[in-house]
Formats: structure tokens, sequence, C-alpha cells
């Protein structure tokens, strides 16, 4: 028998016997814990660098064969031994500090069903194993427990790794839909994009639009101000002119009338032999009646009360003249007073009914341009009549 056979099994008698306060080191315990203990109790990647420090460089041996090795050393003690038995006490200090509250070998026996039962197992078997109190019995059914909560490990792990495989497989296709959608969203993120830039370059456009109809905007109101103060009056001519329209289109009425009534006084001449009965003379025509011809004759009444007026204009109409009417300066303006003295060719002055800007306007202008005027001082329609027979008289003249 070899030397280390011999001392492992003087030291089996001895554990089992010890009943002092000193926990067990691990090389203290029997060949069948170091399987499980070191399996449970160190992960593969810790008990390595373990076993590589030991021994001073890299291992090129597997995970079982490094296993195998260390708990083949752990039989005695070894250097391994002493990395494992250190390691695991830094490790579990904590449950091994719980496990001093148990007295007796019952103690740590329900201490260790508590561990299996909440999961919680490699550091109490560690601290189960080492303990003073840890009896064969003790230890063998500790032995036991791990090894069935090994295979409830074992399938739950092929279960987890089921589970794993299925939760790769369902992310590996939501990986595939979420880069798909990924993608559309980068699609409709760079339509947008390009939509929002058409817009605003519409926005720029209309902006642009707008702000040249707003410059030459001002530029005409600009152009319209510098008109209006080149041409003064110039609203007050523009009401004249279309003023002298409605008179020219009344003019035409009227001359058409003058034709038709021309037309229709044309009688035939009576037969010789059948002479026509005299004919009374016609009446003497009212003071109101002018008993001239005012034929393409304009005549502008200046003043004269607003009432007279219809009177006033079918008088000088019957006379055959074109009628203009002018307040005298008390509604109408100056302006219109003069263009209206321009266009007539005979006026008739109540001077009674006019202010005196207008009547010495009227005489004024008469006077420079050798026009026709007839002041009336009464603005009856008697009194227009007699003025317009004063002044048809050389009119009369003149048109023979």
């Amino acid at each position: 028998m070899c030397d280390k056979e011999a001392m492992h099994e003087a030291a089996l008698p001895y554990a089992h016997m010890l009943q002092g306060s000193r926990r067990r080191r691990v090389w203290e315990l029997s060949h069948a814990c170091h399987c499980p203990l070191i399996g449970v109790g160190l992960p593969l990647g810790v008990l390595r660098r373990l076993v590589e420090k030991v021994t001073g460089g890299q291992l090129m041996h597997d995970d079982y064969e490094i296993h195998v090795g260390a708990v083949s050393d752990c039989l005695l003690r070894t250097p391994v031994a002493d990395a494992v038995q250190k390691e695991l006490e830094r490790r579990y200090a904590v449950n091994v500090q719980r496990f001093r509250a148990a007295k007796t070998t019952e103690d740590v026996g329900r201490m260790w069903d508590a561990a299996v039962a909440a999961g919680d197992v490699a550091g109490a078997f560690w601290a189960g194993l080492s303990h003073p109190r840890c009896t064969a019995e003790l230890e063998e059914k500790m032995c036991r427990d791990i090894h069935m909560v090994q295979h409830q490990a074992g399938a739950c792990a092929r279960a987890d790794i089921n589970k794993f495989n299925a939760l790769l497989a369902d992310n590996a296709r939501l990986e595939r839909e979420l880069a798909k959608t990924q993608e559309r969203c980068q699609a409709l993120v760079q339509d947008k994009a390009e939509a929002a830039e058409r817009h605003e370059q519409q926005l720029m456009q209309a902006r642009a639009t707008i702000i040249g109809k707003d410059t030459e905007v001002h530029k005409l109101r600009t152009e319209l101000a510098q008109l209006a103060a080149a041409v003064p009056e110039l609203e007050s001519r523009q009401r004249l002119a279309n003023r002298v329209a409605q008179m020219e289109a009344r003019e035409q009425a009227l001359r058409a009338q003058l034709a038709e009534l021309k037309a229709a006084r044309v009688v035939p001449a009576a037969p010789q032999d059948d002479p026509a009965p005299a004919l009374p003379s016609p009446p003497t025509p009212a003071p109101q009646e002018a008993p001239v011809r005012l034929f393409n004759r304009s005549v502008l009444c200046v003043g004269g009360r607003d009432g007279n007026v219809p009177s006033y204009r079918t008088l000088v109409e019957r006379a055959g003249g074109q009628f203009a009417h002018h307040d005298g300066g008390l509604k109408d303006s100056s302006s219109l007073l003069d263009a209206s003295l321009a266009a007539a060719d005979l006026v008739i002055c109540q001077t009674g009914c006019i202010s005196h800007a207008a009547y010495w306007r009227v005489k004024d202008h008469c006077k420079r341009t050798g026009k026709r005027c007839v002041f009336v001082d009464n603005p009856s329609v008697s009194s227009l009549a007699r003025g317009l027979q004063e002044a048809g008289e050389p009119a009369l003249a003149s048109d023979n």
C-alpha cells in the first residue's frame, strides 16, 4: 500500500471520532465527498485558475481532467488541497459562520435540510461537511442529497437549455422583424424628410412671391401718390370727366329726339284749288317759355334754389339747349365750377344765391374769355326765362 492510502486510512477514524471544536479540512473528509464538493462548491473556471496558480503554468487539460486531478489531490494535504481549502473558506465564509450556531449533529442536519429546501446547497454543503459535529451518517446523507440535487439541477438545466434555445430562436425572429421594421421606419423617415424639404422649398417660393407682390404693390402705391401729387385735384377731374360723359350721352339722346321732332313737323302742301283755311295765330308763350332756340348750346346755370333746378332744366331743354348746373360754391367744389364754365356756351348767374368767390370767378372767367353771361337777381323760373330770352337774341342772330 502506498503512503497516501495509508495516511488516508489513518485519518478517517480520527475525523469521525473528532468531537472537539476544530473544523475538518478538505483532506480530512472521506473520498466520496471530494467529487461533489469540488463539483458543486467550485466553478470550473475558478478551479482551473487555482490549479494553474499552484502548478505555475497554463494547463493543457480539459475541464474533466482538471476536476479528476483536483479530487485525487484532495485525498492528502497537497498544494492543490491547500488552495481548494482556502478558496472554500473564503467563498463560503458566511455559510460557515451561520453553521457555527449548530451545537449538535441534529442541529447540523436541520440546517442542511433547510438549505436543501431553499436551494442554497453549495455553501451549506461545505459548512456542514467541515462542521465538528458532522458524523459519518450525516456525511453520507448529505452526499446522497447533493447527488439528487445535482440530478434535479441537471434536469432543470436541460429544461432551461431548451427554453434558452427557444428564446434564442424567438429572439432571432424578433431581431429579423425588428430589422425589417427599422428599414420601413427608415424609409418612412426618408420620405417624410424629402416631403418636408419639398414643402420648405414651396414655402420659400411662396414667401418670395408674396414679397415680390408686396414690393410691386408698394411701388404702385408710390407711383400713384406721385401721380396724385403731380396732378392736383385729380379726383375732382375724374368726377368732371364722368359728368361730361353723361352730358355727351344726354346730348346724343336729345339730338335724336330733336331729329324725330323735326321729322314729325313736316306737313305736305295743300292743293291750289282747295286752299286750306287760315289757322289762328299761336298764343303768346308764357313768360317762363323762352321764345328763342338754343340748339347746340350748352347753358350753365350758376346758383338758384335746389327745388327750382328741375324747372331750370326743363326750360333750357325745351329751348333746345343742354343744361348744366352749379350751386355757386355751396356744395360743389370751385374746380368743378371752372370746368363747367369752360364747357358752357352761355352762363346764367343767379347773383342772389351764390357765394362771393363764385360770383367773382364767373365774372372774371366770362370777361377773360368773352363768353356771354347774363346776371339774374331773382332765382325764379320766370327770371331765368327772361335771362334766356335776353341771351337768345344775339345767339339767334349768330345762327342766322
